[in-house]
């Protein structure tokens, strides 16, 4: 018992400050999610139900857009090893355009919400909305605006021969891609956690 958790310890002291604070954050960001989640299933969402509530079409359509940037961002990986930073900052960018369409159809259906009377002012579980996908969206843009640094870096080294070749045989660079692909699946996962209970409410 103590060997597995001293082999533990070591894995976590091997890795590198980057990939443990970003762990971290992941389950800080899990815990969050998960209080109001339970908090949100506490306050009486089954009463949306009774009302007539509908789930807007918005949350629906970012769900299929969310999806779709999963797949963008898991090639990123991919086109890495085949050494192919053009095709990198093309994943990268379409990853960033997926999020920048997820959080305006968001924002359309706290907009369809408030036309369907669920806002701040009324039921407990109105409010949870807003905020458990308002938590999501602050999430997602943190990892947008990663992207655009990268994007950034990718630009100014794919013009350089010698910096092009360094970035390739970097593995700081590859693990900077893994961190982003894992933290953006989690993003991705965490929203449709949520769809899925918003469904149930509707």
């Amino acid at each position: 018992m103590s060997q597995k958790q001293q082999t533990w310890f070591q894995k976590i002291e091997s890795m590198h400050p980057y990939q443990t604070l970003m762990y971290l954050g992941m389950f800080g960001s899990g815990l969050i999610f998960l209080f109001l989640t339970v908090a949100f299933l506490a306050s009486g969402y089954g009463q949306m139900d009774g009302l007539g509530f509908k789930m807007p079409r918005s949350f629906i359509l970012s769900t299929l857009v969310i999806l779709f940037s999963g797949y963008t961002v898991s090639k990123m990986l991919l086109y890495f090893k085949e050494e192919s930073i053009k095709k990198v900052k093309n994943s990268l960018l379409s990853t960033f355009f997926m999020g920048l369409i997820f959080t305006a159809l968001q924002l359309m259906g706290w907009k369809e919400l408030t036309g369907m009377g669920v806002d701040f002012r009324g039921l407990p579980s109105g409010s949870f909305l807003y905020v458990l996908s308002g938590i999501h969206i602050f999430h997602l843009i943190g990892a947008m605006v990663f992207a655009l640094i990268m994007v950034v870096q990718y630009n100014k080294r794919e013009k350089d021969q010698v910096q092009h070749l360094i970035m390739l045989t970097n593995p700081f660079e590859k693990m900077r891609i893994e961190l982003f692909t894992k933290y953006w699946h989690f993003m991705d996962l965490i929203w449709l956690v949520l769809f899925l209970i918003f469904v149930i409410s509707f």
